[in-house]
């Protein structure tokens, strides 16, 4: 699949990346949602992908016009999943656009103020996002009859060249979006590409294949199987709802990695949803297991209020500096861009961080197991090996 090197200059405060012909992403603090070109619907010829955080409507608004036209509006609005990271704008869009919600059908109870999800797991992952997840929103938004199931076909409502596949574990109904023609796939959080529990990691957005945050997700049985789905789908690309695109043959040998020590690499030692999975079914949540309590969780979660309080200062501190290094007039606020204009990328090219030819000869890293040769989880040392030490 051929791939455009051109790399425009960047409107940085709108954190936008290109993904693929015709799909956009754009970060909204640490997560993504997607702009993907299609058939022209009741709204027009694109569809938005996850909905971001509460108060990002306008940022949402001002990118589509700006890439589709004034008052631009989707066909629908598609969700991978409705953790409240990625639905936080989607009843006040889906009001103003006047435009159908489509999501799995496991998925309406949390859409539909049915049922909330299983709670937060703040005691695994061992980093600040982890830490912090108990004050994250945990009750079920209300989009009544705005929203639909997704075809049972496997058909994506505006996207006739797409397929959405069910890849649960991390929530009960999560979805992921492949189209067949360049193997581009929209993943959600059923795989994402930075370590998913630390708040460093949301600065930094150094590129790592990873399984879906340890903390949010209620079924590890159920993430396994839908990671080595994705894998079997052999993707050129992959677009998570965290961390940027990647795409080649380093991120197909970290899938291939992560699916084949998905145990060990992705699965915490412990914790509450460890050896039994939250029970859910199309009414929402049935049953959850005790929560898990050491002495350490206190003292953890103080620490990750600390890390997390030092990061937002840090994090003020840098936008007040761009803000004052961008203060000319930025390429979206002048120009509409359309098809390969759509190459912006505030990373530069989608992440092929390793040289291919070094590992087309070596192979892939392979997990390192300890001297005396056991291949139990905590003697695992490889990449992304579980942590409790970053931040």
């Amino acid at each position: 699949m051929e791939h455009s090197t051109r790399t425009l200059t960047v409107d940085k405060k709108e954190n936008l990346y290109a993904v693929a012909d015709g799909v956009t992403g754009m970060k909204i603090v640490f997560v993504n949602v997607y702009f993907v070109r299609g058939s022209s619907g009741p709204g027009g010829n694109w569809v938005l992908i996850d909905a971001g955080l509460y108060g990002s409507a306008n940022r949402i608004k001002k990118v589509a016009e700006a890439h589709f036209g004034k008052d631009a509006r989707p066909s629908a609005i598609l969700l991978t999943h409705g953790h409240f990271d990625h639905v936080g704008a989607l009843k006040e869009l889906a009001l103003e656009w006047n435009v159908p919600i489509y999501a799995n059908h496991l998925e309406i109870p949390y859409l539909t103020g049915l049922s909330s999800y299983p709670p937060p797991d703040p005691s695994v992952g061992g980093g600040a996002m982890a830490y912090m997840s108990f004050m994250y929103p945990k009750k079920p938004i209300n989009v009544g009859g705005m929203v639909q199931p997704l075809p049972a076909d496997g058909s994506v409502p505006g996207l006739p060249e797409w397929r959405w596949f069910h890849t649960p574990g991390h929530s009960p109904g999560h979805v992921s979006f492949f189209r067949e023609r360049d193997r581009t796939m929209i993943v959600g959080d059923a795989v994402v590409t930075r370590k998913p529990e630390s708040a460093l990691a949301v600065l930094t957005d150094a590129p790592e294949v990873c399984g879906p945050p340890a903390y949010f997700t209620p079924d590890w049985p159920a993430a396994k199987k839908s990671v080595e789905e994705i894998t079997a789908l052999r993707p050129e690309v992959i677009a998570t709802g965290h961390g940027v695109p990647m795409r080649g043959e380093r991120m197909l040998d970290e899938l291939d990695e992560l699916a084949k020590y998905f145990e060990q690499m992705a699965v915490p030692t412990h914790g509450r949803y460890v050896n039994h999975p939250a029970i859910m079914n199309e009414q929402g949540v049935v049953s959850v297991p005790d929560a898990v309590s050491t002495p350490a969780t206190k003292a953890l979660t103080i620490a990750g209020l600390i890390t997390v309080a030092g990061l937002a200062a840090l994090a003020i501190s840098r936008r007040k500096k761009n803000h004052k290094a961008n203060a000319a007039e930025g390429p979206l606020d002048t120009h509409i861009y359309y098809g390969d204009e759509m190459n912006l990328s505030v990373y530069g090219e989608i992440p092929e961080v390793e040289d291919n030819e070094l590992r087309r000869r070596n192979g892939p890293k392979q997990p390192r197991n300890n001297s005396k040769g056991n291949k139990g989880k905590d003697d695992f040392t490889g990449r992304n090996a579980p942590s409790n030490n970053y931040p």
